[in-house]
């Protein structure tokens, strides 16, 4: 009975050690640079953002131009470019933007595709601004 109660409490411990508050707080794994990163290196969103752009890739803008950007600070840990088109939507602070709208240093979320012929990956919106940051 005491070691069931003894590797519990141990396993209690070390889950709450894992989680992304103990992270946070200076627990293993924690990311001094990024209080906002996981251990995993995966950005959160905002509450009030929800889950309207969970499945939205997170970058910081490295590179941009009328035809693509490059983004920095990605899920998959290296820059990724994402190719505009006229079907490309903008949103900055909750409401229509556009390109001119964007900055170098943006921490932006971005809905895409891959283009089946060329294999890019191509930009269908690019969501911005402070209301994905600030919480309510």
């Amino acid at each position: 009975m005491k070691q069931q109660i003894a590797m519990l409490i141990l396993i209690i411990g070390l889950v709450g050690f894992a989680t992304p508050d103990a992270a946070q707080k200076g627990g293993k794994g924690a990311s001094s640079a990024d209080p906002e990163t996981t251990p995993m290196g995966v950005q959160h969103v905002a509450p009030n953002a929800g889950i309207k752009y969970a499945d939205y890739l997170y970058g910081v803008i490295k590179e941009l131009n009328k035809d693509q950007m490059v983004l920095t600070k990605t899920k998959a840990g290296v820059d990724q470019t994402f190719k505009f088109n006229k079907k490309t939507k903008f949103i900055q602070d909750g409401k229509d933007g556009s390109l001119k709208s964007l900055k170098l240093g943006d921490e932006v979320w971005v809905d895409m595709d891959q283009d089946k012929k060329t294999g890019d990956m191509i930009a269908r919106k690019v969501v911005g601004g402070v209301f994905l940051m600030q919480a309510e």
